[in-house]
């Protein structure tokens, strides 16, 4: 954060009406700076607008080269997995982009396919079975065998099968979870 903005430039942007959290984001700044001089001005809080979901996911959002979409959000847990509260629901930002470029929810968990961590623009993020065709499409086109119905223990692959990200290794879901929790 950049403590060095200066006095004038919050002024101004609190006599827009914008929120703490919001003149903040703009300036690169602590909110609760912004909020102390908001009382030493004897200011009101901004009134609160209700935004919808998707008005909130975009409010909370930065676009980077390449396209990509950085999350500026909360973030939880040690890999700084993004997070959205709304009305008192916890959502995947990557989720709600999803929804926004298929029109439809997402099966499974929803990653970034562009090689940026967390990157959440909608046509960069893909469910579970949009990632499984994109890497069964690669593998094919790199030559690889067609996969198997079922692993070497039985399970079905057309259900718990999946590519490495570069397609070129097929693997059981269900036998790398048993591996896992083995060695736990």
């Amino acid at each position: 954060m950049n403590r060095g903005v200066p006095r004038a430039e919050i002024m101004a942007l609190l006599g827009d009406g914008l929120s703490n959290t919001a003149i903040a984001r703009v300036l690169g700044c602590d909110r609760h700076r912004v909020g102390g001089i908001r009382r030493q001005l004897e200011l009101p809080n901004a009134a609160q607008q209700p935004l919808t979901l998707e008005q909130k996911w975009r409010s909370l959002t930065r676009p980077l080269k390449g396209g990509h979409l950085e999350w500026c959000g909360e973030r939880v847990g040690a890999s700084g997995t993004p997070v959205m509260r709304y009305r008192e629901q916890s959502f995947s930002p990557a989720g709600i982009a999803f929804t926004l470029q298929h029109g439809r929810q997402p099966r499974g968990q929803v990653k970034a396919e562009c090689g940026v961590r967390h990157c959440i623009a909608p046509a960069h993020v893909e469910d579970e079975p949009g990632r499984l065709r994109l890497r069964e499409q690669l593998r094919r086109v790199l030559g690889g065998r067609e996969r198997k119905d079922h692993c070497v223990h039985g399970h079905d692959l057309a259900v718990h099968g999946r590519f490495s990200p570069d397609g070129l290794r097929a693997y059981c879901e269900a036998c790398k979870a048993a591996q896992k929790r083995a060695s736990a």
